[in-house]
C-alpha cells in the first residue's frame, strides 16, 4: 500500500485505489491511498504552517534540495520509466525519457533558485533608491494530469520549490505511481516538513480543497478545457493566482517543397508518439495539393508499419491507450469522423493481443473538411486526419481556424514561407521540420487562445507565476 505524504508524514487514506497497468490489465501495479477533503485540509493546514519559514530560506538550501532529487532521478530513470510506462502506457524508451526530462528540470531549477534576479534603481526623487525584488506567493497547489506523470508533475513542483513556495500536488487518479515514486525521493531531500505534500484523491474533494481554500495563493493546473474552466472560475471568485495548461488541436503543415521523407518522420512523431496523448500532438495535418497523393500515400505507409504492443516490449512503438473510457471516446471519434465523409486510409481497430489491454491501430483520415467535428474537437487519441490546402495562404488560414493555439509545426524548405508561419502561426510554440511535440526543458511551454491561460511554464519563465514582484522605496 501507498500512503499519502502530508506534513512531512506517511499517512494512510480513507480509501485505496488499485493502480492498473493498460497493457495488461491483470496487472495491478500497486494499491494507493485516496485522501478526502479532510486529508486534502491538512496538508493545505501543513503546506501554510511551513510556507513563512521556507519562504526566506537561504536559495542555498533550496538549490541543494533541489540538485539532490534531480540527481536521485537520473540515477533511478531506467527503474522509474519502467514504472511510468507500465502505469501510462506510452513506450518504455518515452518512459525513460520522461523520467530523464524530469530529472533535469529538477536539477536546471537548482541553479535558477541561486539566479532569482532583482533590480535596483535610482527614483526620480532625489536621495531615494528603488529596489523591486521577487518573492513567493505562498501555498501553490499543482493539479497534474495522467499523460506525463513525471514530467508535468517535475516542471510545476520544481520552480514552486526553487523559488521558496510551498507545494501541495494532486496528481491524476489513473497515475499515482510515478507521482508517488516522485514524492518517495522528495521525501529524503531534505525539506522541513510541509513543504512538499502529496494529497491522491478525486478531483470532486481533494481538487475542489485546493480551488476553495483562502491559504491556497496560486493554482497550477494542467488538464481538460472544462475542468481549466472551473479552476479559472474558482480562482478568480476569492483572488488567488491561476496557471492554466489545457487543450490543443495542433496543425502541421505540409507544402510542395517539402523534403518527403522529413515530412512523414515529423507528422508520424507529432501524431502517433505517445499513442496521440500529448497536448502537442499534431491532429491536424494541413497538405498543399501537389505533394498531396504522395503524402497521403507515404504517410499510411509509415502508419500501417508501426507496431502496436505492450509498453515494455522493446519492439513496442505504439504503447496502449491509457484506459477503456480514453479508448471508448477514440473510437467514438473514429466512428464520427467515418460518419463525417472522412476516408480511412488505415488503422481505427481495436487490437487484441495476447494481454488484455487498451489497444488502438493508429488511425489515419484523409480528404478532411476543417469544419469536421472530429478537425474541431480534440480527440487525444492516436488519431491523425488530413486536410488538402490549395496554397501556403490557404494551408495557414485552415492552420489558424481553431479555438486553440498550442503549437503549430510546418515543413518546408523555403526559408521564406517558414519565416512567415513563425510570425503569423496563432500558437505558443512553433516548430520547423521538427516534430510539434517535444520541447526542451529549459524554455518556455504554453500556448494562446483556448489552450493557456496565465504565465508560462518552464524556463526562466516559471519566474513569473511562483513569484511576486514586490517594489521598495529607500531613503538612506
Amino acid at each position: 500500500m501507498h500512503p499519502l505524504y502530508i506534513g512531512g508524514e506517511w499517512l494512510d487514506g480513507p480509501r485505496l485505489r488499485d493502480n492498473l497497468n493498460p497493457s495488461d490489465t491483470r496487472d495491478v501495479i500497486g494499491r494507493y491511498a485516496q485522501a478526502d477533503a479532510a486529508l486534502a485540509e491538512r496538508a493545505i493546514a501543513a503546506a501554510a504552517e511551513a510556507a513563512p519559514a521556507w519562504g526566506l530560506s537561504s536559495p542555498q538550501v533550496r538549490a541543494d534540495a533541489l540538485d539532490r532529487i534531480g540527481s536521485e532521478i537520473l540515477a533511478r530513470k531506467e527503474e522509474l520509466g519502467t514504472l511510468l510506462s507500465r502505469e501510462e502506457g506510452k513506450t518504455r524508451p518515452e518512459g525513460i525519457g520522461e523520467v530523464a526530462r524530469a530529472g533535469a528540470i529538477f536539477k536546471f531549477f537548482a541553479q535558477e533558485a541561486l539566479r532569482l534576479r532583482g533590480e535596483k534603481l535610482a527614483s526620480v526623487r532625489p536621495g531615494v533608491e528603488v529596489e523591486i525584488t521577487r518573492e513567493p506567493v505562498g501555498v501553490v497547489g499543482l493539479i497534474t494530469p495522467w499523460n506525463f506523470p513525471a514530467a508535468i508533475p517535475a516542471w510545476k513542483i520544481a520552480p514552486a520549490l526553487a523559488f521558496g513556495n510551498t507545494v501541495v500536488l494532486k496528481p491524476a487518479d489513473l497515475v499515482p505511481g510515478s507521482a508517488w515514486a516522485l514524492t518517495e525521493i522528495i521525501s529524503r531531500a531534505g525539506l522541513p516538513a510541509g513543504v512538499f505534500n502529496l494529497v491522491m484523491g478525486p478531483g470532486s474533494q481533494v481538487g475542489q480543497a485546493l480551488l476553495d481554500d483562502r491559504r491556497v495563493a496560486a493554482i497550477s493546473f494542467t488538464g481538460s478545457v472544462g475542468t481549466g474552466q472551473r479552476v479559472a472560475q474558482a480562482a478568480v471568485t476569492r483572488g488567488a493566482r491561476f496557471q492554466l495548461e489545457m487543450g490543443g488541436k495542433n496543425p502541421c503543415i505540409v507544402l510542395d517543397d517539402a523534403d518527403l521523407d522529413v515530412a512523414v518522420n515529423s507528422v508520424l512523431q507529432s501524431a502517433f508518439f505517445s499513442t496521440g496523448q500529448r497536448c502537442t500532438a499534431s491532429s491536424r495535418i494541413i497538405v498543399q495539393k501537389g505533394i498531396y497523393p504522395r503524402f497521403v500515400q507515404a504517410l499510411g505507409e509509415a502508419a500501417r508499419a508501426l507496431r502496436v504492443g505492450d509498453a515494455l516490449d522493446p519492439q513496442t512503438q505504439i504503447g496502449p491507450v491509457v484506459d477503456e473510457a480514453q479508448l471508448a471516446q477514440d473510437l467514438r471519434y473514429i466512428d464520427i469522423a467515418k460518419a463525417e465523409g472522412a476516408r480511412l486510409v488505415c488503422g481505427g481497430e481495436r487490437l487484441q493481443l495476447d494481454k488484455p489491454g487498451f489497444y488502438l491501430q493508429p488511425a489515419l483520415f484523409a480528404d478532411c473538411d476543417n469544419g469536421m467535428q472530429h478537425c474541431r474537437e480534440e480527440i487525444f487519441g492516436p488519431v491523425a486526419s488530413v486536410l488538402p490546402a490549395d496554397s501556403y495562404e490557404h494551408a495557414l488560414a485552415l492552420s489558424n481556424d481553431t479555438p486553440f493555439g498550442l503549437a503549430a509545426g510546418i515543413c518546408t524548405t523555403s526559408l521564406k514561407y517558414a519565416s512567415h508561419f513563425k510570425r503569423h502561426a496563432q500558437a505558443g510554440m512553433v516548430m520547423v521540420n521538427v516534430p510539434t511535440a517535444g520541447v526542451d526543458y529549459h524554455v518556455p511551454f504554453g500556448g494562446r487562445k483556448g489552450s493557456s491561460m496565465g504565465p508560462r511554464e518552464q524556463g526562466s519563465y516559471a519566474a513569473e507565476f511562483y513569484t511576486t514582484v514586490k517594489t521598495a522605496y529607500v531613503q538612506p
